[in-house]
This record gives C-alpha cells, sequence and structure tokens, in this order.
C-alpha cells in the first residue's frame, strides 16, 4: 500500500488551469522527485498536499484512507511538512524562536524556558552537521542559512511526509551534502521524501524515483535504474535542448565600464579592485560567507563603503543609494526575489514597469496604460512568462520562476548599462535556465556589462568570459575563463594558494 496516494487531482485560478488529473502513487521510505518546467504545477501540487491549496477535485489518501487538508495545521496533524522555496522565516526573531515557533517550551510559571528553546535547536541543527548561535536574529544571517533554519523547522516536527521544494537554491555544497545525507537517514527511518529541484545533477543523486509534470499535467516516471538526465529533459520540455550554454564573448577588450580600486566594507569585504568590460560577462564565485552579494550590494549604494572607491566610465561614483545607482545606469537583480526584488501584492505590469516608471508617464504625470501594456506584453513574451496573458495577474499567483522573470524584465526596462544579476537562474527550470543564460549573452553582446553572481559552478563556467572568485570577504584572483575547471575554481574559493 503507497503512504500517499493522489487520484485525479485538479486545480484552476481563474481561467489558468494549473493542473489536470494528477495521480501518483508515493511509498514510504522513498525519496521521490518531481521536475518540471516553471509553470508545470509542481508547486502548485505540493501545497494542496500541504493543507495550504484545496483542489477543484480529485482525492488524497494517506495509508489507504481519504484525508481533507483545509490548512497547513491539518496537514501536519496528519504528518506532512513543507519547506517552501521562497523564504517565510521571522527576520526580527531568533533562529531558535524560528524553529520553534508557537512550540516554545515553558517553564512552572508559563515563561518561555530560553536555555531549553535554545539548548532544543542546537539539538536539531546538530542532526545536520551544522553548528548555528540559536539566539542570532534572522535577519543577521544570509539567505543560505536562513533556508537551513527554514528546513529544520519542519524536521523538527517529526514529519513523516516531507516535502522539500527547492531546498538547495540557496546553499553552499557542503550545506547541501550535509541535508542528503539526512535525507539518506530519514529515508532509512521510513519517511517519504518528495524533493523538487531543477537541480538535474541532485535529482540523478538522491532520487530513488522520479516523475515528471509538464503544463500541469502528468507526464510520467522513471524508476532509479532509468534516471537519465537527457531523458529528464527531454519528458519536461517536450524537446531536446542541445546546450544549456551560449557561445562566450565576440571580444575581451571592451571598454571598461566599472572599476572599484581597494573597495571595503567592515565585517563583510576588504580590498578588492577589480574592472567589469562592456561586451563581457564576469562571474563572481565563492562559497557561502565569501563577500560577494555584500560587494555587489555596496557597489550598487545599498550599503555604505568604508574604503575604497567606484569608478564608472572612468568617473569616481560617491552613491548614497539605490536610486543613484539606477539613474547612472547600474541595476540590480537581487538573489531574494520575495523581499527585496517583487511587490508580491500588485501585479506583473506594475512590477515589470517599477524601475523605470518615467518611460511610461506622460507630459501631465500620468501613468500610460497602453505603455504599460506595450512594455509588460514585450518582456512576457521575450522571457516567455507564463501564462502568456498575465499581465494582470498578482505576482503571487506565479511559481517561483515565472517571479524571477518578470523580477528580470523589471531591470531589463531600466535600460542599464550594467547589470548585477545575483543567483539569476535560482529556482528556475533547465529550459527557463536556458532562456534566461541566452538573454544575459545577448545583453552582453550588444554591449552591456553584465555582473554574474552564482553559486552553481557549471553555470559560472558555462556563461563567463572571467571569473572572479572571492573567499572570506577576499577577492582571490580574476581568471580568463579559458578551459577553466570545476576543481581548480573550487581549490581558489577555498583559496589554498593564499590570496593575491
Amino acid at each position: 500500500m503507497s503512504l500517499l496516494e493522489l487520484k485525479n487531482i485538479s486545480k484552476s485560478f481563474g481561467d489558468n488551469k494549473v493542473l489536470t488529473d494528477i495521480s501518483l502513487s508515493l511509498e514510504e521510505g522513498e525519496i521521490h522527485s518531481i521536475i518540471g518546467e516553471n509553470g508545470a504545477g509542481k508547486s502548485t501540487l505540493m501545497k494542496i498536499i500541504g493543507g495550504i491549496y484545496t483542489s477543484d477535485g480529485g482525492e488524497i489518501l494517506i495509508n489507504g484512507s481519504q484525508v481533507h487538508l483545509h490548512n497547513p495545521i491539518e496537514a501536519y496533524k496528519a504528518g506532512i511538512g513543507i519547506v517552501h522555496q521562497e523564504l517565510s522565516v521571522a527576520d526580527n526573531m531568533t533562529v531558535a524562536q524560528n524553529v520553534f515557533v508557537n512550540r516554545e517550551p515553558v517553564n512552572f510559571l508559563g515563561f518561555v524556558d530560553w536555555k531549553k528553546l535554545n539548548a532544543n535547536t542546537e539539538k536539531e541543527f546538530k542532526k545536520i552537521g551544522i553548528y548555528i548561535k540559536p539566539d542570532m536574529l534572522v535577519h543577521n544571517l544570509s539567505v543560505g542559512m536562513q533556508q537551513i533554519v527554514e528546513i529544520v523547522k519542519v524536521l523538527s516536527q517529526e514529519v513523516k511526509i516531507l516535502i522539500l521544494d527547492e531546498p538547495t537554491s540557496a546553499l553552499s555544497d557542503k550545506e547541501t551534502q550535509n541535508l542528503f545525507e539526512l535525507l539518506f537517514k530519514l529515508r532509512a527511518q521510513g519517511t517519504l521524501i518528495i524533493f523538487i529541484s531543477h537541480k538535474l545533477n541532485e535529482i540523478s543523486q538522491i532520487s530513488d524515483r522520479v516523475s515528471v509534470l509538464r503544463d500541469g499535467k502528468y507526464i510520467g516516471t522513471l524508476n532509479k535504474e532509468e534516471i537519465d538526465e537527457n531523458r529528464i529533459i527531454s519528458m519536461m520540455v517536450g524537446r531536446e535542448l542541445d546546450n544549456l550554454y551560449p557561445h562566450k564573448a565576440k571580444s575581451r577588450n571592451g571598454q571598461v565600464v566599472l572599476k572599484t580600486e581597494h573597495l571595503s566594507r567592515n565585517g563583510k569585504f576588504d580590498d578588492v579592485s577589480i574592472e567589469f568590460k562592456a561586451g563581457e560577462i564576469t562571474g563572481i564565485f565563492g562559497l557561502v560567507g565569501a563577500g560577494r552579494t555584500e560587494f555587489a550590494w555596496s557597489v550598487f549604494g545599498a550599503d555604505r563603503i568604508d574604503g575604497g572607491k567606484v569608478f564608472y566610465e572612468g568617473n569616481e561614483l560617491n552613491l548614497k543609494s539605490p536610486t543613484q545607482a539606477i539613474k547612472n545606469g547600474i541595476a540590480y537583480l537581487t538573489e531574494d526575489r520575495k523581499r527585496l526584488g517583487l511587490f508580491l501584492g500588485m501585479d506583473v505590469k506594475d512590477n515589470a514597469i517599477a524601475s523605470n516608471v518615467d518611460a511610461v508617464t506622460n507630459k501631465m504625470g500620468i501613468l500610460d496604460n497602453s505603455k504599460i501594456y506595450k512594455i509588460t506584453q514585450k518582456y512576457i513574451d521575450s522571457l516567455e512568462i507564463h501564462p502568456n496573458n498575465c499581465e494582470d495577474s498578482k505576482i503571487y499567483n506565479l511559481s517561483g520562476g515565472n517571479q524571477q522573470k518578470v523580477l528580470l524584465s523589471k531591470w531589463l526596462a531600466a535600460n542599464p548599462r550594467v547589470l548585477i544579476v545575483d543567483e539569476p537562474t535560482r529556482g528556475v527550470d533547465v529550459g527557463a535556465k536556458s532562456k534566461i543564460h541566452n538573454i544575459l549573452r545577448q545583453l552582453a553582446d550588444s554591449g552591456m556589462t553584465i555582473v554574474m553572481i552564482s553559486s552553481e559552478l557549471p553555470e559560472i563556467l558555462g556563461l563567463s568570459d572571467r571569473v572572479a572568485v572571492m573567499c572570506e570577504g577576499k577577492l582571490i584572483d580574476v581568471m580568463e575563463n579559458d578551459n577553466l575547471t570545476e576543481e581548480y575554481v573550487l581549490t581558489k574559493a577555498f583559496n589554498k594558494g593564499g590570496a593575491k
């Protein structure tokens, strides 16, 4: 008997049919991966299982008995826990408070027992081989560490069906392997793990079975011995993808558009000197805590600079805010689209023009709706945002990958000279990832300066013309991307040879 069985699950949002008659059987003690392009319905299906959405039709059975899940509390009582792709941590609370929210241990007077709460939190993190101060405020953590807090919060509730939606998107390789080791232990204990990821190497590494969705429909399931990346891609997109990465720069002799000299931010990064050229994609790689995002954040004017200088087209910049950076032709696509990138309660068209409102405002200072729709539809078509008539759709109703495309359109609409992209394909499927890669290359070919921060080393090597490596706030090396290997770049990332 299957631990979890789905029968003819369907779901629509208005006229948008998201799921059509999905039927799946999932077994106790297996890692069952669900994969598909953005908009395939993966996250919606998981939210139905997790009690966040209710289906329009179909049944959910646990151990052969039908269950009706109307909210996440009922799902937890049924032994189902879900770790969402989008972070839902309370960043003004401590790590321990987030892990045991509404479940804090209390003393005989009814007050929170802080000592026990912190000890319990340390115990949960120890299970995945990570030490973290339980009394640290979450907003002081990196996005990667916030993701780990989210995972530990669910694991601490002893669930028997664990759903992970893109759990490694912000994790380092070491953190990912620690998570996988924990998943293998949970599997051995009989836990059903439903794993959603766009990283095919992860799917191949840990899955017992893989089920593929396309356009809201079930395509098929592969057993472990049948799992093949090319076969999965073909099932996902209905076509072959010969090459995920476009050509490199046609010329590496472009003008230096952006340059930093001895740039420093106390406690974040130190003495970073680097040039970024027109027509090139410079990839910045490093392990968690390397200071990549913090460096870019300061260059963009979103954080102060404690030492050094920034030059734009040969002139020194003294940016006090992102608004000044945008006016100077510098745009920044954040790694945290939910908190810093998008207006989730607003619709697609309002997000798409948010960085360049002047372009859609007439002489009277009134927004020109015809211009707004024209610009929005341009990016819906070019970035293949689904559904393709979603101008008035709320951002929170789109899949994570389509939200990422809207975020990209927001900054492209500003017509920047320098585009800094931080984890540009996080939570994006293999087909859309290829699309974004090609767009970034086309932008570079047109003369734009692209700075790409990515935790995915294959992406760094596949797309970058030059690779800058950081470690513990130091710039270790800047290398031409001519036959660089993952092993060599990782050696730099661990700073085995010492900083330059």
